[in-house]
């Protein structure tokens, strides 16, 4: 498979919606539940496994999706299965369900960190997974979403995660090796963000605006520079630079900012975030 990054902007053709198992419904497993059915998977084919009953309800009475704390009686018969536990039960949830896997499933990690080598040493040999990168915008439909392809995975069993992704917001195709950067910078991006906005909010605050009126303008600051960036495709420097008078306000600003180091701090912040995510996952790999 190519390595060289691809992006969907939206859904691929859709084509027979395969039956799907999402094991665990925290926020990442419910948000690709929730795209699944807005991309088309019929609530008939979709199965999502849940630690209480009570959340089983819930998500049933919200999606109109079968519910079960059944791992190994929601993958059978599943096309596509997806993982989204914490980390740390990533390798006993495998081999719980592992003697179950149809031949042809596709097994699709949304779990922070872990290789597809990790989910390949512990499913049945020749099975294919998708490693996928999501961060929580993903919940509204305005998420990032990288994709890489197991040893074993085709770009039609790639193409299938993509399309199973489409409704929760931009989908890239990257190398596997490019992972830990993609959750640096787009994974923990939004913390980065919001980190940004009360910055700017307290800021305001001191200069003496409302607390309320602070964060509004912040916000709002924030998100129409965002589509202004998308929607002229022009790049951030020349963007930056129409705002910067000679000798004016902005110029003053940004010179502040620069002599903080705010952009060494981003980079060591990345740098901080994969290298976080790489012991995690030794740590992870180590236990067998």
């Amino acid at each position: 498979m190519s390595s060289t990054p691809t992006t969907t902007h939206e859904e691929l053709t859709p084509g027979p919606a395969p039956r799907l198992a999402v094991l665990g419904t925290g926020v990442m497993g419910e948000t690709v539940l929730a795209g699944a059915l807005r991309a088309g998977w019929p609530a008939s084919e979709v199965v999502a496994t849940v630690r209480r009953p009570e959340r089983g309800h819930e998500l049933g009475e919200r999606y109109g999706a079968t519910t079960t704390t059944d791992n190994a009686g929601a993958v059978r018969g599943a096309r596509v299965v997806v993982v989204a536990v914490k980390p740390k039960d990533v390798a006993a949830l495998l081999a719980e369900v592992s003697p179950h896997l149809g031949e042809g499933t596709v097994v699709v990690s949304v779990v922070v960190g872990l290789s597809t080598r990790f989910y390949e040493d512990r499913l049945p040999a020749g099975t294919a997974v998708v490693r996928v990168m999501p961060n929580t915008p993903s919940v509204i439909g305005a998420g990032v979403s990288a994709v890489s392809g197991g040893s074993a995975a085709s770009d039609d069993d790639v193409a299938l995660v993509e399309r199973l992704l489409g409704e929760t917001g931009l989908v890239v195709r990257v190398a596997e090796k490019d992972q830990d950067a993609v959750g640096a910078l787009s994974g923990s991006g939004p913390a980065y963000v919001f980190y940004v906005v009360d910055a700017l909010a307290e800021a305001g605050v001191l200069l003496g605006l409302t607390r309320a009126v602070a964060l509004e303008l912040a916000t709002a600051t924030v998100l129409g520079s965002a589509r202004m960036l998308d929607e002229t495709g022009e790049h951030p420097v020349i963007l930056r630079e129409k705002v910067s008078s000679p000798g004016g306000t902005t110029v003053a600003a940004l010179r502040e900012l620069d002599a903080g180091g705010v952009r060494a701090a981003f980079l060591s912040a990345l740098e901080a975030a994969r290298d976080r995510s790489q012991e995690l996952a030794a740590a992870l790999e180590a236990q067998r």
